[in-house]
Order: C-alpha cells, then structure tokens, then sequence
C-alpha cells in the first residue's frame, strides 16, 4: 500500500469502537482514530487528515445519517468514504444511507471477512487501493 490510510471509528458504544478497530487492524490498516458520537467526528475530521470514515448510525447529539449529511456537504470532507453500521437491516436505512452518498452499509454483528470485503471494495472503488 502506497500510504498508510487513516480511518475514523464513529460509535457510541466504546465496546463497539474498540472491534472495529481491531478488525481494521487484523486487516493492516492500523491507523484508526475514535468518535463516541457525529459531533465529535466532524470536529475529528475538520481539524485532521482521515481517508476513510466507519460510523454508526444509531447515536446521541449527531446520528450517523445527520453525519453523513455533514460530511457530503463540507468541501473539504465530500470526498471521504463512509461506511454505515448498523444493527437494524431496515431497507429504508440502506436505501436512505445510499442517497445520502454513504459509499457502503454493513449490519451489526459482522465478520471481520465482512468488515475487511466491504472496506476493500470501497478503497478499489474510490482509486484508494
């Protein structure tokens, strides 16, 4: 890989945070930071560098949809991949985080094949791998 990509980790749940990151890790991207909710993220994102973003959608003060908003409209940010999580496969949800621009959507609890297959996939699509 030509550089290190930097991932930010957007959950509520500490727990929840700390998997995802070890699975990103076990999967070579070692470079994650953290976000306990979408406030918190976009002040992340706005005062540093990330290539890639894995949030949550079911959280306090910003939800995951409100965040995604946020990001796709911010010039500086629109370019980010985001990847939502969930742990209710609502079709509503897919089809709302796909018009938002959410570049991907995995549902709770998932593999770490899941995680690493989706983040692949997204990386190759967006020229990042």
């Amino acid at each position: 890989m030509a550089k290190e990509l930097r991932f930010l980790v957007v959950d509520d749940f500490s727990t929840m945070r700390r998997i995802v990151r070890n699975l990103l890790k076990e999967s070579g991207y070692a470079e994650a930071d953290e976000a306990e909710d979408g406030v918190v993220a976009l002040q992340k994102l706005r005062s540093s560098t990330f290539d890639f973003v894995v949030s949550d959608i079911n959280m306090p003060n910003m939800n995951g949809f409100q965040l995604l908003g946020e990001i796709k409209k911010d010039d500086k940010l629109k370019h980010l991949p985001v990847l939502m999580v969930t742990a209710e496969a609502r079709k509503e949800d897919i089809v709302l985080a796909a018009q938002q621009g959410a570049a991907g959507y995995i549902v709770k609890p998932f593999t770490k094949a899941t995680l690493e297959d989706k983040v692949n996939h997204i990386l190759t699509k967006q020229g990042l791998k």
